[in-house]
């Protein structure tokens, strides 16, 4: 019956001669990662790595679009949101374990055109965030006069050429400086909460100027209620990437155990982290003076533009915190590749691995790409709200993937079960729907580009890749054996 339902499946059977389908054990050998190489610790630092730099900068443009109470209003629903998915992903990823991530749970609940979606939409989160990293990258370089270097291609290059290799080198090597760099970041954090509290004063949280005939709008709402919605996107940016810990799957020891747990302890520390670097960054200089800056907590720090102790240690020992989520979303975005390729959903040599088992075109081929975005463009905050598009996109079909398998196959072994079941799920879907809409409130150019890039990316699949989809990959197997199982529950 399991032949019968991978060729069934949605006409993705191999072609004839196919050399996946002629000797699947090579081919999957020739794409193997290496397993058990991370464990709790390492799994929880690459969650908090993905999104720490998220506190350093980028937050504060939600001043912009809500004031105070509106970003804090927007960051406790987004935080909502993504505790609720961040659940509901521990299950789906105790019950397939794989480094296809949001892929592999679409895949096993929407089909094949659900798994696309899901996974290239992931993508364009994992490959545009590190471009825009990279650029914020560049520019702190430059403020901090470090080397003389300016920013531009020369230090993109270094980026992407160092840290790309660090990852060729192998995966437990990367995960340990990853779980380093993020540890001096949150650091800081602490350092600079500590110091921004003896500065703290509540009257400036609201020190905003109330814009004239907004619906709701008061001094803690300065942009009434629309605020709180346009404020969205920036609110995902405490805890955008966390989703991603599940792409590390294939790599982790007893996976259906650490992966919740490692989900679980990085969104709390990023609860915890968000809430105190955002309450007294604005009490400690004011919501007017840091909503447009591009380093927020330096100047939290600098009440009279004069550098102190405490901001000159967070102006450079914030650069860990860009290094930390730039380092750890090229290896998410490889991992994604890595599973859509191994699939034949993209080019399959994409998915070829070296001696030390790192998909080495899998990290070459988008930091290529990242690094003549970055070089090209120079457009970080648009590449950014690209990947924001993105990310709502693929948190919304994830959501629905939890309820879909929840009805669809409630007997199903969940290692791990999400605390309110469905509910949970829910919830999130609703709240990524509407994260997504108050992209295009934002910017709606980037919500364009992104859609704009998804349709050439379903072109291809619709008229290529379906076609040649490789059954004995992981995930697609996976699914077969759910159509299989259910092919024969009916008979």
């Amino acid at each position: 019956a399991v032949p019968a339902a991978r060729a069934a499946a949605d006409g993705t059977g191999a072609e004839p001669g196919d050399p996946a389908a002629a000797d699947p054990t090579a081919y999957l050998e020739r794409r193997a990662l290496r397993g058990g190489s991370a464990g709790p610790l390492l799994l929880t630092g690459l969650g908090v790595a993905y999104v720490v730099s998220g506190d350093f900068s980028g937050w504060n443009a939600g001043l912009s679009e809500g004031g105070f109470g509106g970003l804090a209003i927007a960051a406790a629903l987004m935080g909502l949101m993504y505790t609720c998915l961040v659940l509901s992903l521990a299950e789906l990823a105790a019950v397939l374990p794989t480094a296809g991530g949001g892929y592999g749970f679409a895949r096993r609940a929407l089909g094949t055109w659900g798994g696309f979606l899901t996974g290239t939409a992931i993508l364009i989160e994992y490959v545009l965030t590190p471009a825009a990293v990279a650029l914020f990258i560049g520019e702190y370089v430059e403020s901090l006069g470090l080397f003389g270097l300016e920013s531009g291609w020369p230090v993109y290059l270094v980026c992407y050429g160092l840290f790309v290799g660090l990852h060729l080198w192998g995966v437990g090597e990367a995960l340990r400086f990853i779980l380093v760099v993020t540890a001096v970041a949150v650091a800081t954090l602490v350092v600079f909460v500590g110091a921004a509290v003896t500065e703290f004063s509540a009257s400036r949280l609201h020190d905003i100027p109330v814009g004239g005939g907004a619906l709701g709008a008061g001094s803690w709402l300065p942009f009434g209620l629309l605020g709180i919605w346009a404020a969205f996107p920036f609110g995902m940016w405490f805890f955008l990437g966390v989703e991603g810990v599940p792409l590390a799957a294939e790599e982790a020891r007893d996976p259906a155990r650490t992966l919740p747990r490692a989900m679980a302890w990085s969104l709390g520390v990023l609860v915890l982290l968000a809430l105190a670097t955002f309450v007294t960054a604005t009490g400690a200089r004011g919501a007017a003076a840091i909503a447009e800056v591009g380093d927020p907590l330096v100047q939290a720090l600098q009440p009279h533009g004069e550098p102190t102790t405490a901001s000159r240690i967070v102006n450079y020992a914030g650069l860990t915190g860009l290094v930390a989520s730039f380092f750890s979303l090229v290896y998410a975005g490889s991992r994604q590749l890595f599973a859509l390729s191994r699939a034949g959903y993209l080019p399959r040599a994409l998915s070829l691995t070296n001696r030390r088992k790192a998909p080495y075109l899998g990290l070459l081929v988008p930091g290529a790409l990242g690094f003549a975005l970055a070089a090209a463009s120079g457009e970080g905050a648009r590449m950014l709200n690209v990947a924001v598009f993105g990310a709502t996109i693929s948190y919304a079909l994830m959501a629905l993937s939890h309820l879909v398998l929840r009805r669809r196959e409630p007997r199903l072994h969940r290692p791990y079960r999400t605390p309110g079941g469905a509910l949970t799920s829910a919830v999130a879907l609703v709240l990524a729907c509407a994260a997504l809409v108050a992209t295009f409130l934002v910017d709606p150019r980037a919500a364009l580009i992104a859609l704009g890039v998804y349709g050439a990316a379903l072109l291809y699949f619709a008229c290529y890749s379906r076609h040649r989809l490789v059954a004995s990959a992981p995930e697609e197997e996976f699914a077969a054996l759910a159509a299989a199982e259910a092919t024969l529950t009916r008979d």
